[in-house]
């Protein structure tokens, strides 16, 4: 009987092991979500020149096939939904599936005409990835794949390509380190907007940086996302001209920084220059098919540049390294700059249309910024930005993205329009707006064309186990109709922005210097769904995506009672009545104290788990508490005293975040109706150093958890008691 087992137990440890040698990419994605997983489904890649995928059922297994891997995992996420109610989200990447997968009835095809599924803006790889770890990584991967994403941005380990660069170039490593930007801020950087703010990085760093990228590298080749790497686009340190004897063009000023300069494309040294940045990329990570470029980018002046010659240079050092090569470029703002691509041969270039929903550039004549010709016959791809900074706040155009995306389908650029692309500054927030948007390429055809109240309906039901619960179909509409219903001509820069995080003063309109948000909704309609999904929750099962969905809607009713309440705090003050001053301004502190407490219940809302991510990467006291700064400085000042104030970079990348609420903003504001009050004896109001006390918190390191301190139905229900009581 021993032997028996041991035998079965070999043969078992074998099946296993064939299994893992024999693995296809899916296999192994499904293994992540649930283990033994892959063994429930039978996947098949299918060469194919349509872009498709199919499910199925049969011999007990559901069947996918698909001519990529990308394909065949949304074709896998497609049954997970719609069959088991298991939706995969940023806050819940795993699922438990059961022992027998319920049949596919009817066979599945879908096909897209709309070769790339692009994803990621710049920002998005600081302000929200700036400190992930592989397991972190590994897991975004898994999303790409199972949302079709099949071309992805990666500037991971890029600063590695460029020290070893300019080490060449004869910059000593003290130079360097005032070149390079920090963990938090290489965004910028590498779009050609600064230098060096956030440094230096360690020779760790740069390790890590490396070991990461090609792990990345690898998984992306695995599952058939086309890597986008930074390609050279003609940045030089600023310094360049006296310091190498190169011809460049300065580019100017960004938001109090001063910015790399433009090697002309005149300069003999260019193709040298270009040869080395893409000799040592290729050294450290292989070729790429596709190279991100962004020139001039956000306002950098071309003045005594040649922009055909500088686009055909780029153009060309890129050729070299792969004749194949795409070259894709951000439209933002003048960007890119019509005479620089214009005479570029056509099919070379890819060009994200960053802001579709609601500034698009691709030809729509209703556009604030139109263009007559749109990418003047270069391929591009319908993009939505959504978020801006990474902030948190429930907002979207729900139906206006789907009407804009058809819209451009039946224009006279849509032969043209190869891609849809998701560009949004930071993640983690409003997954109903992506789920909406991964799903648009695949809803081509007059037949599967989308409806947003039909989706809505399938999406809420897919998203809670396939639980139908009409207290929260309720609550799904009144957000569609209001918050999640931002109108056509509103072209505002995300999120109704929370008055918790607003600079103190008497006419606290937004946090951020940029922010266009006008009141669009009725905050009683954000009230309502909040009250609607604490009723429903004893009824609904303990599902990750209800209780995240909990915790931020009712997270957003209380920043509207806020904002409501910080009104009233004004007109108390100006009608010099300190009793109704007083009352309000603790109702606000309370309700303030009462959110910091709801969002401990999601890591996903939790400072701490931004700080731990930080600190987790260094090897030394001395690295962990740099890293710590990046993270806090780019949530709250972002930048030195020029760039956060006159610049106006100043909590840009606000977070409504558990701890920061509570250490950040509730003594801000405390302070501040303090010295209001005071006003009411006649004492003076004094003028506050706001750069000053925020920068203190950018220093501390004072710890902060990381995990759910409580249940998020319990303090939902809180929340919701203590805004009543602020009614």
């Amino acid at each position: 009987m021993q032997i028996r087992k041991i035998l079965l137990f070999i043969s078992f440890f074998l099946g296993f092991a064939a299994l893992d040698a024999n693995a296809s990419p899916v296999d192994s994605l499904l293994e992540r979500i649930d283990k033994g997983a892959s063994r429930k489904f039978s996947t098949e890649l299918v060469p194919s020149d349509r872009e498709f995928y199919e499910v199925g059922y049969r011999h007990g297994k559901v069947t996918v096939r698909g001519n990529s891997y990308v394909n065949i995992a949304y074709g896998v996420h497609q049954y997970l939904k719609q069959r088991l109610g298991i939706q995969l989200s940023w806050n819940s990447m795993h699922a438990r599936l059961p022992k027998v997968l319920p049949p596919w009835t009817n066979k599945e095809r879908s096909e897209t005409d709309i070769k790339y599924r692009y994803y990621l803006n710049y920002c998005t790889l600081s302000y929200s990835m700036a400190f992930w770890d592989w397991k972190r990584w590994e897991q975004e991967l898994d999303w790409m794949a199972l949302h079709g994403i099949n071309l992805c941005l990666d500037i991971v380990g890029t600063d590695v390509v460029w020290r070893n660069v300019l080490l060449q170039l004869g910059y000593t490593r003290a130079e360097i380190d005032r070149i390079i930007a920090g963990p938090a801020f290489q965004a910028w950087w590498l779009m050609n907007n600064m230098e060096g703010w956030g440094g230096p990085n360690s020779d760790a760093w740069y390790d890590q940086r490396e070991a990461l990228q090609k792990k990345i590298v690898k998984r992306m080749n695995e599952l058939g996302i086309n890597v986008c790497l930074p390609g050279y686009s003609g940045m030089v340190p600023h310094d360049a001209r006296q310091r190498l004897g190169l011809d460049v063009s300065d580019p100017g000023m960004w938001c109090g920084y001063k910015r790399p300069a433009f090697l002309l494309p005149t300069d003999k040294r260019f193709t040298e220059i270009a040869s080395l940045y893409y000799k040592e990329q290729q050294r450290l990570y292989g070729k790429a098919r596709f190279y991100s470029m962004d020139p001039f980018h956000e306002g950098g002046s071309v003045e005594g540049v040649d922009l055909r010659a500088a686009g055909e240079a780029i153009m060309r050092e890129m050729k070299r390294v792969n004749p194949a090569a795409v070259w894709v470029v951000q439209a933002w703002q003048a960007c890119p700059h019509p005479e620089m691509i214009r005479h570029l041969r056509n099919g070379d270039m890819l060009v994200l249309d960053l802001f579709s929903e609601s500034r698009p550039q691709w030809g729509d004549p209703e556009s604030t910024w139109y263009r007559k010709n749109g990418f003047d016959g270069h391929d591009w791809a319908f993009c939505m930005l959504l978020n801006y900074g990474g902030n948190v706040g429930l907002f979207g155009k729900l139906q206006h993205v789907v009407d804009e995306f058809y819209k451009a389908r039946s224009s006279r650029f849509a032969p043209t329009m190869r891609g849809v692309g998701l560009t949004m500054e930071g993640i983690e927030n409003n997954p109903v707006m992506y789920e909406l948007v991964c799903d648009l390429p695949w809803s081509t055809a007059d037949a599967d064309r989308i409806e947003w109240s039909d989706w809505l309906s399938r999406y809420v039901q897919t998203r809670y186990g396939n639980v139908t619960n009409p207290k929260v179909s309720e609550a799904w509409l009144l957000l569609a109709r209001s918050i999640y219903g931002c109108p056509a001509d509103n072209v505002s820069q995300g999120c109704r922005e929370s008055v918790f995080c607003a600079r103190p003063s008497l006419d606290a309109k937004w946090v951020s210097s940029w922010a266009e948000t006008v009141d669009y909704y009725e905050p009683d309609s954000v009230i309502r769904a909040a009250r609607l999904m604490v009723e429903a929750a004893a009824d609904m099962p303990a599902n990750a995506n209800f209780r995240y969905n909990l915790v931020d809607i009712t997270r957003q009713a209380v920043a509207e009672r806020a904002r409501l309440v910080y009104n009233e705090i004004v007109a108390a003050y100006k009608a010099h009545d300190r009793k109704m001053f007083r009352h309000t301004t603790q109702r606000f502190l309370r309700l303030l104290l009462q959110q910091d407490r709801l969002l401990s219940s999601v890591p996903d809302f939790m400072v701490g788990r931004w700080i731990k991510q930080a600190r987790s990467l260094a090897t030394t006291q001395a690295e962990a508490d740099h890293y710590e700064w990046n993270a806090r400085t780019q949530i709250t000042v972002w930048g030195n005293r020029q760039a956060a104030e006159q610049g106006g970079l100043r909590e840009y990348a606000h977070k409504e975040w558990s701890g920061v609420l509570r250490d950040f903003y509730y003594p801000r504001w405390r302070m501040y109706f303090d010295a209001l009050d005071a006003t009411f004896d006649g004492k003076p109001m004094p003028q506050f150093d706001f750069y000053a006390i925020d920068e203190a918190w950018t220093r501390r390191h004072n710890p902060y958890p990381s995990e759910a301190q409580g249940d998020a139905v319990e303090f939902a229900r809180e929340a919701m008691a203590e805004l009543d009581r602020a009614e």
